[in-house]
């Protein structure tokens, strides 16, 4: 439960962060979302929270999908599956590449590398859980690890927003 507080208050300063540039055509392009990311507004914030109160899973090929069929079926959870399938690296060698890219960024991120980091801590998360059902504590070390990496990122760029 901690984890998805968390997380909402993670998606709450996203969605307030930067008042970005949007289109009305990139939320018919992307489902519904206003644009390529997740979230716009607090209601939109709200929505992401819900997808991941309702609980999500890693399936064999390592992507996520929703416990609730319902919600993965509304326009904004195929929205927000596709995005975190498509865009998160599912390896923790990949993932040590997109923390070396964020580490070295020097000013304050985009709106898309943000939320690139936010979906990156919640795949992150679910990894270390997965492992940890699974029994597999050299991948739970390393992916906790990613994740502790991400979470330290995140606190750096929003102590300097």
């Amino acid at each position: 439960m901690l984890l998805f507080k968390c997380a909402w208050v993670l998606l709450c300063l996203a969605a307030y962060r930067d008042f970005w540039h949007i289109s009305d055509v990139s939320a018919v392009l992307h489902g519904g979302l206003s644009r390529p990311g997740f979230i716009r507004s607090l209601s939109e914030a709200n929505m992401m929270f819900e997808f991941l109160l309702s609980g999500l899973v890693i399936d064999v090929d390592n992507n996520i999908a929703m416990r609730d069929q319902e919600m993965a079926s509304m326009r904004q959870g195929r929205a927000f599956l596709a995005l975190i399938n498509d865009n998160i690296p599912k390896t923790v060698p990949a993932m040590e590449e997109l923390l070396i890219a964020l580490e070295d960024q020097d000013k304050s991120f985009s709106q898309s590398s943000f939320e690139t980091l936010i979906l990156g801590i919640i795949y992150s998360a679910y990894q270390v859980h997965k492992q940890e059902v699974e029994r597999q504590e050299v991948q739970q070390k390393a992916w906790a690890g990613v994740l502790g990496r991400l979470a330290n990122i995140t606190f750096v760029q929003l102590r300097s927003y």
